[in-house]
């Protein structure tokens, strides 16, 4: 059985000791640091080569957002997990922008915990129901930009269907079986939806499909 490396960053005690404990319970699962904030995790990050980073929005020194705005700056390759509370909804689409993997909230249950950092590990952007409504009703508040005269047709239906699918977490494999396709099929369709939207990642994607109002979910 695999052993992921996890490294914590927030600046709440209790927060990093209650996700200790909850990780300790896995088998498969070793917290090997923490940090306060992501000015004490960048070399940490560099030490320990965690497999996931759980880490918290609001900081001082250095926030989430900022942090990963250095970790992009770097091309890590390291996934991180958001830890979110109820008022953060306005960074929610901003992290996805800059490639989180997924947005726990920090009352969520084991295996909802679990299930994330498996997801991460794999490359795989998971967002659950509850954070994916408050995703799209931030979109809903903001006023959007006049949509481009091809903002309909940017994106074919099956572009669109397989987006929606990424943006739920399934896998490339997952969606080739629902599709009736080759897994090699849908990653080529993900080349033309990154082309497309000028992103490099499924988080970005996402991010900026929802920014654009291509996804009607």
């Amino acid at each position: 059985m695999s052993m992921y490396k996890i490294l914590i960053v927030d600046d709440h005690y209790v927060v990093r000791e209650g996700l200790k404990l909850i990780l300790e319970t896995g088998d498969e699962f070793q917290v090997v640091g923490e940090a306060v904030n992501g000015q004490q995790a960048l070399p940490l990050i560099d030490v320990l080569q965690p497999d996931v980073i759980l880490m918290d929005l609001n900081m001082p020194v250095m926030s989430g957002l900022e942090t990963m705005e250095q970790l992009k700056s770097r091309n890590s390759t390291v996934p991180v997990i958001i830890l979110t509370t109820y008022n953060e909804d306005e960074l929610m689409i901003k992290g996805l922008a800059l490639g989180a993997k997924g947005y726990l909230l920090k009352d969520t249950s084991r295996e909802n915990l679990f299930r994330n950092i498996e997801s991460a590990v794999r490359g795989e952007t998971l967002l659950t129901a509850d954070i994916l409504e408050r995703v799209l009703s931030v979109r809903d508040k903001q006023q959007a930009p006049a949509p481009s005269r091809d903002a309909g047709s940017l994106l074919s239906e099956r572009e669109v269907f397989i987006l929606q699918s990424v943006s739920r977490g399934d896998t490339s494999k997952a969606i080739a079986l629902d599709m009736g396709v080759s897994e090699r099929t849908v990653k080529a369709h993900l080349t033309n939806i990154y082309n497309k939207l000028g992103v490099d990642s499924r988080p970005q994607a996402v991010a900026t499909a929802l920014e654009r109002g291509l996804l009607n979910m």
